[in-house]
């Protein structure tokens, strides 16, 4: 399981993304699926749960519990971050493990990136050396915004077993129950030089069960559906919900 994104960029899977990325269309405007977890009505969630993620493998929750004021603390220590030095940031740079920060460039690609990326739980993984002590509420927000994520992510797999004709717990036990692992990458996209060649992310799976992002205010989420690369509406305080390579 993982928070933000987890890239599968793999040789059996990247080059097919690849050739849909040069050979489909580009630039339509998504209806991903939105759904609204304020409702009582639990027979609808996961029919609209299990809907979204078997045609789209993506949709949008509002509603969902994670206080706004906490998402919006989180991207400003993400951003804080950034903004640091580079000597600072590679005091937490990647080494022989995917934790870490990273000024990203895939070959062939023109990929524009940094992140920074590492375990938020179960406890008995978390390396605090990639835990940032500057900003120094970083790891306060972040410990907060995991039980809240925990939680959500739960109440996903729960609907989605219940629309498999499953017990609710069953998909949260296959993937590990209390043991499971939750990520996060915090991705930052830096003005390019080249901006009309950069792309911040390249073409990608999702290796994890679920990936849930928090966006912001800035264009250029896209999602691929019948054979064209749609724009993903932003939504204020809402979280996007992507079906990993685990569960599909």
């Amino acid at each position: 399981m993982e928070d933000e994104r987890n890239y599968n960029t793999s040789p059996s899977s990247f080059p097919y993304l690849s050739k849909q990325l040069a050979s489909s269309t580009l630039g339509g405007s998504a209806d991903v699926p939105v759904v609204d977890l304020n409702i009582s009505d639990e027979e609808l969630l996961v029919r609209e749960v299990t809907e979204a993620s078997q045609e789209w493998g993506v949709f949008q929750v509002v509603n969902h519990g994670i206080p706004t004021e906490l998402m919006q603390q989180l991207q400003v220590v993400g951003k804080q971050f950034f903004d640091l030095p580079e000597a600072e940031k590679k005091a937490v740079a990647k080494e022989e493990d995917f934790e870490g920060y990273k000024r990203n460039y895939l070959e062939g690609i023109d990929a524009w990136d940094e992140h920074l990326f590492h375990r938020l739980s179960p406890p008995s993984i978390i390396n605090y050396k990639y835990w940032l002590k500057n900003p120094p509420q970083y790891r306060e927000v972040n410990e907060e915004y995991t039980r809240h994520m925990k939680k959500l992510a739960e109440k996903i797999l729960g609907w989605l077993s219940e629309g498999l004709g499953l017990p609710a717990v069953a998909l949260t036990q296959s993937l590990g129950g209390e043991t499971a692992e939750y990520l996060i990458r915090i991705n930052y996209y830096p003005p390019s030089p080249k901006s009309e060649l950069a792309l911040g992310g390249p073409a990608h799976t999702d290796i994890g069960a679920l990936a849930l992002l928090v966006p912001n205010e800035v264009p250029g989420l896209q999602v691929f559906k019948d054979e064209q690369w749609l724009y993903v509406e932003y939504i204020n305080s809402a979280v996007v919900v992507f079906i990993g390579d685990q569960l599909s």
